[in-house]
């Protein structure tokens, strides 16, 4: 869902000469300094990159707390302080910048796992490398979200570096639990300090980098929600089968576990394997607006169809749907994905084994009005009714849908920054991926909340994830460009929500 956009926005971006953008005093100034700071923003996104804290391993979670805090301070947040939570502890900041105007931010600071010989280059190394786009860093967390992060913090820096006031106050949350669903995310906003700091934002922005290769890109006014799902077959809780692994022989008189989440799975979903089957999944789910599907097929009809496919690695949609049909599908439909299947030996060769357990992670992606528990307790029910009472079922973590007024002062004041820089835009109703931006627009904060910012990167959850750095697309923004977008974006914003008061 992408428009393509003016050709010499990167330069405008950074040109020293150029004229400056009303809303940005001194603009060849900031611009500079930027420029300057572009080996040092570099590298903190490197030092970022070698702290990897993965919230499923319980790794660096004290360490990536701290090292997010620090990052705050040196940006210029004069406040920042770990809140500690039933798990993975959080960092709350603000800026005060004594601007009539407070924008909050919303930041991951943990990753997902990975296995080093799936590399090219090594995953906490930050390396840059040559690829068409230009130089990319590649690394676990560059894109996903570090890089976009960093492009914020490089905006800050650079008020910093050049001695003058923001012209918005900032509330900043981070968490290190984004990447296993949240599951206490809601602790962290709900810090007495926190939740007052953010009840007077106009609203909270991910950053993001999500341009495609004709330089377009999208504000994502919602998203999916999603629960992240362990399903255990063993032998021991059924009481049928064995309770240890077992010669394979001993299949013709001995109940298979292995087989019984088999079955229980593919009660999940339909003939086809796709549409979710669980009992009642579909009763509460809204369906798309008028608006909302005038708003996706306006991207889908800009959008590059064969480089989309290129990047995922596929050649077909489900049921060799048109591009539009399945965009609206992917908006649309919620799912039910299996991550992956253990059980028995996996390793060389074959072992004569008949196994006592086996397990399966899902995750099941929501839309509209879906909720967490709702999910939650029609999956339970759906096993149960049909017998698979004793299949363990653990929710990790999830949280609801999210969704955003278009006609809010947050995406007005997003859409004023990039028609001024000349970047056409288009307003993504529902990303298939999730966030928990549902904790700021649902009660109590009921704030606006969307995702937003130039550059771009892939391979998130992925070997060789990767983030542009310099870009050889003028159509594209690098980590210089990102930052300065920022810059200008604070001054639209200020200058919007002056107007409006």
């Amino acid at each position: 869902m992408r428009l393509g956009f003016s050709t010499a926005f990167v330069a405008a971006l950074l040109a020293t000469t150029a004229p400056a953008a009303a809303e940005t005093p001194n603009r060849a100034q900031l611009a500079a300094s930027v420029k300057s700071s572009h080996d040092a923003n570099l590298k903190r996104l490197q030092d970022w990159i070698a702290l990897p804290t993965i919230a499923a391993e319980n790794r660096n979670t004290p360490q990536g707390a701290e090292h997010m805090r620090q990052m705050l301070l040196d940006a210029g947040f004069q406040k920042a302080k770990v809140v500690h939570t039933s798990g993975v502890p959080g960092v709350f900041a603000t800026l005060d910048a004594g601007a009539p105007t407070t924008l909050g931010i919303y930041f991951m600071y943990d990753v997902k796992q990975y296995v080093d010989s799936e590399w090219s280059s090594p995953p906490l190394a930050g390396q840059l490398v040559d690829r068409p786009e230009g130089k990319a860093i590649v690394g676990r967390g560059a894109v996903n979200q570090k890089g976009p992060e960093v492009a914020f913090l490089a905006a800050l820096h650079a008020f910093k570096a050049t001695g003058r006031k923001l012209p918005v106050n900032l509330v900043l949350v981070a968490e290190g639990e984004e990447e296993i669903a949240s599951p206490h995310f809601k602790q962290l906003v709900s810090d007495p300090e926190a939740a007052a700091a953010l009840e007077k934002t106009i609203g909270v922005i991910i950053p993001g980098a999500g341009q495609e290769s004709n330089g377009a890109t999208s504000i994502d006014l919602g998203a999916k929600g999603v629960i992240e799902v362990q399903l255990i077959s063993s032998g021991e809780n059924w009481g049928r089968g064995p309770a240890k692994d077992v010669h394979s022989s001993l299949k013709a008189i001995v109940d298979s576990p292995a087989w019984r989440l088999v079955k229980a799975l593919n009660t999940l979903v339909s003939e086809d394997g796709q549409t979710p089957a669980i009992d009642g999944w579909f009763e509460n789910v809204k369906p798309l607006t008028p608006r909302q599907i005038e708003l996706i097929d306006q991207g889908t009809a800009n959008s590059n169809e064969a480089d989309v496919k290129k990047q995922l690695g596929v050649k077909h949609w489900y049921k060799d749907e048109d591009y539009a049909t399945a965009s609206r599908r992917l908006a649309a439909q919620p799912t039910v994905n299996i991550e992956g299947l253990v059980s028995g030996y996996t390793g060389p060769g074959g072992k004569t084994v008949l196994p006592g357990r086996a397990e399966a992670k899902l995750d099941l992606r929501l839309v509209p009005d879906m909720t967490r528990e709702e999910a939650e307790a029609k999956l339970k029910a759906h096993l149960a009714k049909r017998g698979f009472s004793d299949i363990i079922v653990n929710v990790s973590g999830g949280y609801s849908p999210t969704e955003t007024d278009e006609n809010s002062l947050l995406v007005r004041s997003q859409i004023a920054a990039l028609k001024k820089v000349g970047v056409e835009y288009a307003l993504n109703p529902r990303t298939a991926g999730s966030w928990p931006g549902v904790t700021f627009t649902g009660p109590p904060l009921k704030l606006a909340a969307d995702g937003f910012g130039l550059g771009t990167g892939g391979g998130a959850h992925a070997p060789n994830e990767w983030y542009l750095i310099d870009s050889a697309n003028p159509k594209v923004a690098g980590l210089d460009e990102s930052a300065m977008f920022y810059v200008d974006y604070l001054y639209d914003l200020a200058a919007m929500a002056k107007a409006r008061n």
